[in-house]
């Protein structure tokens, strides 16, 4: 690992400061598993012996931000503008009974080893000594991770009762190291698969995102679903799900675990919507869009990504027929903001079914061909040339405006005068609606 990365040396100057005031610190945890796999760590933790009130005083208070100091965890500042980020400290601990299934009651101070012991997954249960070069393995995790597969520390339907999300982290982290789950702690997500549902949806969302994001997305759901959490979670995908391996079917979850294969680099959002592309199976894009609606307010996503999964989903059908648009359909249709996702998703669905691609061909031509100014060209004419002309504000005012955007659009009109002559044409003609 270079040593010119500025996160590996800010945590290394944390671990000297704390073993220079007499204390024991170590990396622990995700930055030791991916050190030992030869990938650079997100971010460092450090595990001490130090309590959070001598954290604070030995880096002192402009530097330091008590986070969870109950829990005896300090965020420790980098230097500003280095690149090195934070580092967070905690204290070695055992923890109480977790009644809430997400936070213990209460946590008592403790050694290496039954910290080692509290934690999730024995491959994200060990500890590193930068300065000494040496790797503290209570848990089993070195072998497990060279066997690549993820098991719970100790029993594992308890470490689930602790904290019911560390279900879907179990899937998330297979996933995306390419691992096996473990057979006890995969048989102990079964069991207790409903129990997930005591999580906040903002939780199980953000463990979501992180899964769709991901390149190995596709194996992350497939596993989610093997282990009937996915159907817990996500109720409206049984019928998708229940299709797979039925004559007839063309396996449509195969189809979206294939697509979601397909998808390079895609946001959450397009991610998202390419899960639920088959909501609704054969319903209009319409029944399937507001489902998916419902789905992302109860899982609390912002209002922007509410309406970008929704929007995706109600359009899945957009492209169909588009040679035959008139111009003005096709450029608005071209123009929306999310075009360029939404042609991935339909790449990735046509690719993944094999069905035609004619219509999603066509539209990627014509962009390619047509500049943006072309597609979406500034409007000519406003609600105040309408009030010029001596209209009165109504709900003509929009019935107008679009008609003078759709010609200008079909290359019929194309200056200022123009649009304002063709007004004054369908007042006199009352050619308009409303």
């Amino acid at each position: 690992m270079s040593a010119s990365d500025p996160k590996r040396e800010f945590a290394l100057e944390v671990v000297r400061t704390l073993k220079g005031a007499g204390f024991t610190a170590l990396w622990a945890g995700g930055c030791v598993r991916d050190w030992l796999l030869g990938n650079p760590p997100a971010d460092y933790d450090v595990a001490t012996d130090a309590r959070p009130e001598q954290v604070q005083a030995l880096f002192g208070p402009r530097r330091t931000l008590a986070i969870g100091a109950s829990f005896g965890v300090i965020l420790v500042h980098g230097p500003r503008k280095s690149g090195a980020g934070d580092v967070e400290v905690a204290t070695f601990r055992t923890e109480g009974p977790y009644l809430d299934g997400r936070r213990p009651e209460h946590v008592s101070y403790a050694t290496p080893e039954e910290d080692a012991c509290r934690r999730d997954f024995t491959i994200n249960g060990m500890f590193y000594d930068p300065l000494a070069d040496q790797i503290l393995d209570f848990v089993g995790g070195r072998d497990d991770l060279a066997r690549k597969v993820v098991r719970a520390i100790g029993d594992p339907q308890a470490r689930f009762r602790e904290d019911k999300l560390r279900m879907l982290r179990a899937v998330r982290i297979a996933a995306r190291f390419d691992f096996v789950l473990d057979h006890a702690t995969a048989e102990a997500i079964r069991a207790m698969e409903t129990e997930i549902l005591v999580v906040s949806p903002e939780r199980i969302a953000q463990e979501l995102k992180k899964m769709l994001i991901h390149p190995r997305r596709a194996r992350a759901i497939a596993l989610a679903h093997e282990l009937k959490l996915l159907t817990v979670i996500l109720p409206q995908l049984a019928p998708v799900i229940a299709t797979h391996g039925l004559a007839g079917s063309h396996d449509r979850w195969m189809i979206a675990l294939r697509a979601l294969e397909l998808l390079e680099s895609p946001r959450f959002e397009l991610a998202l919507a390419t899960t639920l592309y088959e909501l609704a199976g054969e319903a209009p894009a319409e029944a399937a869009a507001e489902i998916a609606e419902r789905i992302c307010r109860r899982l609390r996503l912002s209002n922007d990504e509410c309406h970008d999964v929704s929007w995706l989903i109600a359009h899945r059908d957009a492209l169909r027929g588009a040679p035959g648009f008139p111009k003005h359909k096709l450029k608005r249709l071209l123009a929306e903001s999310l075009i360029g996702e939404l042609l991935a998703l339909e790449r990735a669905w046509s690719s993944a079914s094999g069905s035609g691609a004619d219509d999603l061909k066509f539209c990627e031509d014509y962009l390619r061909v047509h500049s943006a100014a072309e597609i979406n060209p500034p409007e000519l004419i406003t609600g105040e040339d309408l009030i010029a002309l001596g209209l009165t504000p109504g709900p003509q005012f929009t019935t107008l405006l679009d008609a003078v955007r759709d010609a200008q659009l079909d290359e019929l009109i194309f200056t200022r005068e123009e649009a304002l002559e063709y007004v004054r044409m369908l007042i006199g003609k009352r050619s308009f609606p409303g």
